[in-house]
């Protein structure tokens, strides 16, 4: 059983890097997609934020109409899409065609993640469903700082078809392991729209959703500017800043199973403690940024620290929203997005007018941001127990 469960969230884990290197491996590859396309690289760069645009506005919407069907099979159908999309991606010079298939697996990024979790979530004891998440989130964190860099790696060295192909054989191995290991999964007891959308009157979920996109922009408002940070103030050339961005992701790999061990003892605790110490890491990043041997260190903690980002908003949303997890976790990507987002624009507005090395600051607000809105949500879950209690 044990082995089965394991098997299970590696395909998962896989699926979900396929998933997330067909998303942004594109930004290192517009170069060659200029080329390729005949466009210009505005239009290029229209294939990375449509991408986001539809994951962050479709979301919840489309998973409330799956919601209904086999989570395996959901899951499956998602996967074909993400190969066809890729292998489409590896031999059009079509820019149309690409942007359709650009399109199609943003809609279903969203419900993929969604039920990806739950059927993590679903394959071990309650208790220990935040080190299932942070085993999915795995694949998030190497997705996210090695699918860039790796596929461009793959596409000088090799072509910018066989980066692509290298998406379409993830997603391929991915579909083989859900197959395989992924039980069938029919829904017995269909929640019904209403009840799942009801969720949305309770205020307390919307400061978790705040505390989600909060701890993204924290995440995303420095890190999308990492290399321009590494290279301008701690003045590193192109061959360490990769090796930083492997260690940045190596850490960010481990910090999702150290935190997510921390949930599994207290999550509340662990989730007022997160912004906190996340701020304190960004502080000294801004204070030794312009030392080389000082950044080496702080990039363990700040790659740790960013990626268990990811399973520390998620148990925190989940934990509000229990009683419709698809649609919840629909949100969280939607919300997450939107973060990234946010993040992204708020780092490029301190970078043009306060200049690069004040970008890690722009994170700083943003944690402080979700400390808040943990805190205000602890206190309100507090009265309301305290209320109970009155009652009882």
């Amino acid at each position: 059983m044990q082995n089965k469960s394991t098997l299970l969230l590696l395909a998962l884990s896989v699926a979900v890097f396929g998933v997330i290197t067909t998303e942004i491996a594109i930004i290192g590859l517009l170069p060659k997609l200029v080329s390729q396309l005949h466009v210009t690289p505005t239009q290029v760069g229209f294939l990375v934020s449509v991408y986001a645009i539809i994951v962050a506005v479709t979301g919840p919407f489309i998973t409330l109409m799956l919601s209904g069907f086999n989570k395996k099979y959901v899951l499956l159908t998602i996967l074909i899409v993400f190969i066809i999309s890729n292998l489409i991606y590896a031999t059009t010079d079509v820019f149309n065609l690409m942007l359709v298939f650009r399109i199609l697996p943003a809609l279903a990024h969203a419900v993929f993640f969604a039920v990806a979790l739950v059927v993590a979530a679903g394959s071990v004891p309650k208790e220990k469903s935040a080190g299932a998440a942070a085993k999915v989130f795995a694949g998030v964190a190497i997705g996210l700082v090695l699918g860039v860099p790796l596929s461009a790696l793959i596409a000088e060295h090799l072509s910018l078809a066989a980066a692509f192909y290298f998406g379409a054989a993830a997603c391929l191995a991915a579909f083989v392991g859900i197959l395989f290991f992924v039980p069938s999964m029919p829904v017995k007891d269909k929640v019904s729209f209403g009840s799942q959308v009801r969720v949305l009157r309770k205020g307390k979920l919307w400061l978790t959703i705040s505390t989600v996109s909060f701890i993204f922009a924290a995440m995303f408002s420095s890190f999308s500017y990492v290399a321009d940070y590494l290279s301008k103030i701690t003045q590193l050339d192109n061959n360490y800043i990769s090796a930083m961005l492997i260690l940045f992701g190596v850490c960010g790999f481990a910090g999702n199973f150290v935190f997510s061990s921390f949930l599994q003892k207290n999550v509340v605790k662990t989730t007022h403690a997160y912004p906190l110490m996340f701020t304190l890491v960004l502080l000294i990043v801004w204070w030794l940024g312009f030392s080389p041997l000082a950044m080496c260190v702080l990039t363990v903690f700040w790659g740790a620290f960013h990626s268990s980002g990811l399973v520390i908003s998620q148990t925190w949303l989940m934990r509000e929203a229990s009683q419709a997890p698809e649609f919840a976790n629909s949100l969280y990507m939607s919300f997450s997005n939107l973060g990234i987002t946010i993040g992204s624009l708020v780092g490029g507005w301190f970078i043009a007018h306060l200049g690069t090395h004040s970008v890690v600051l722009s994170s700083i607000i943003f944690t402080l941001a979700a400390f808040l809105s943990i805190y205000i949500k602890h206190r309100a879950d507090r009265s309301d127990t305290r209320v109970i209690e009155k009652l009882a």
